[in-house]
């Protein structure tokens, strides 16, 4: 019996066949290593756990970008290879007149940039976190695997925002002493610099427990649902839950609708009526005074202020703006007239569509609603249409619809690697696939 067990094991057969078992079973650890990498990365990032209390913060966070692009780039390298070695058709499918254009257009505000040299560098760490989330969206071999490292991923940094508030709540909860907003004092926000970045994790995040669930992971998906519903209740982050019930709703009256029109009507709505009252508001004088007739706050915490700056500054570069994320904190922030001064300090106008303009212009804005707003909404209803109508659409569905309507009050588009962005992005590339491809059960 062992002479044959010998023979068996030196067959050529036998070794190659245990050789390529060998090799997938490398393969499939290091897919599932860099998806979970990727996006703890992104969550919870280089340097967690500021100190809002610092008055050197903005000096070090510049020194720890070369880290950042080290890091994203290897990742960009390593899911790229990974993605390449049975998805190169759907690699290939994002070579579209959309993305083209669109970046063809960032491309041409770098070089317009009123300060190129930080359009550059911020150009370049955007495309290697674009590389990153459209590849890893191919790494998953069927939806369990991708069910699983979003579990891990999810509770990975549920752990590591509560153990932040255990252990150093100084640095996981605003304080009075921080050196803006001492009225947030008291919210949670984790691993997060801002307690709205937190809560809009935390929204994100319960979507994905929600698809946990679903995929049969009962006790993992109740334990993502029940950590961030309580994470997001105490950063008081009223933004994100509101738009959160108001996707969940959303997402689940689109099953029963089926004509894209009702859809785009249904989805849609709320995204212009969010920035019309919001934005809206400090360009009409009607409209501010409609607003103002409201029962709840209209001052939308002070962003009004901001919105008004930002118009002004967009009104004297309406068609090129001021460069891939050159105006806040750039040179355009010097010499402010008086009364403006605390804009110096303002990191973003809180209206991502406004950023987007202030950025690369009108006709950038107009197409990164076409590759963001549009193109998703199409995807995801020939997704829904050709068979791919199950848990994880609807997923991707939630995160895409609620990154849209936050960022009419945050902003985070094109963002390099800011959470929200990166979780965002993923689900614009996973749309894209959806609706090429069918999903493996």
């Amino acid at each position: 019996m062992s002479e044959f067990l010998s023979r068996l094991a030196a067959a050529p057969d036998f070794r190659t066949v245990v050789g390529e078992f060998r090799r997938q079973q490398v393969s499939d650890v290091a897919r599932g290593a860099t998806f979970v990498a990727a996006l703890l990365l992104a969550w919870i990032s280089l340097r967690p756990f500021i100190d809002l209390g610092d008055a050197q913060l903005r000096d070090a966070a510049t020194g720890n970008e070369t880290i950042a692009y080290l890091a994203f780039s290897c990742l960009a390298v390593l899911a790229i290879g990974l993605a390449m070695r049975d998805n190169v058709p759907g690699l290939m499918t994002l070579i579209s007149p959309g993305f083209i254009i669109f970046g063809g257009w960032i491309a041409m505000s770098v070089v317009l940039s009123s300060d190129p040299g930080t359009s550059m560098r911020r150009v370049v760490a955007t495309v290697l976190v674009a590389a990153v989330t459209a590849s890893l969206m191919l790494l998953p071999k069927n939806e369990n695997e991708l069910a699983r490292w979003f579990s891990i991923s999810a509770l990975g940094l549920l752990a590591v925002c509560y153990l932040g508030v255990l252990i150093v709540p100084h640095l996981s909860i605003h304080l009075a002493s921080d050196l803006q907003e001492q009225q947030l004092a008291g919210d949670w926000r984790g691993s997060f610099g801002h307690k709205n970045v937190a809560a809009g994790m935390m929204a994100m995040l319960l979507f994905i427990g929600v698809y946990v669930v679903r995929s049969g992971a009962w006790i993992s998906g109740t334990a993502i649902l029940a950590l961030s519903s309580l994470f997001l209740l105490n950063t008081t982050g009223k933004s994100s839950l509101a738009l959160c019930a108001l996707v969940l709703m959303l997402s689940t009256l689109t099953t029963r609708i089926r004509s894209l029109w009702l859809r785009v009507i249904i989805f849609l709505t709320p995204l212009v009526l969010l920035n019309v009252f919001s934005v809206g508001t400090v360009m009409s004088d009607t409209l501010a005074e409609l607003v103002s007739k409201l029962p709840f706050d209209t001052s939308f915490t002070g962003r009004t202020d901001v919105w008004t700056f930002a118009i002004l500054a967009l009104q004297l570069r309406l068609y090129t703006g001021y460069g891939f994320e050159a105006f806040w904190g750039g040179s355009e922030m010097r010499n402010l007239p008086e009364g403006m001064e605390w804009t110096a300090t303002a990191a973003h106008s809180h209206n991502g569509y406004l950023d987007t303009a202030l950025g690369i212009g009108l006709p950038g804005l107009v197409l990164l609603i076409v590759v963001l707003v549009i193109a998703p909404l199409r995807n995801f209803h020939i997704a829904d249409r050709s068979g791919n109508d199950g848990n994880l659409t609807t997923l991707l569905l939630r995160i895409w619809l609620f990154g849209l309507y936050l960022s009419s009050l945050e902003s985070f588009f094109l963002d390099r690697a800011d959470p929200l962005w990166f979780t965002f992005l993923m689900a614009v590339f996973g749309l894209h696939y959806l609706a090429r491809y069918r999903l493996k059960a």
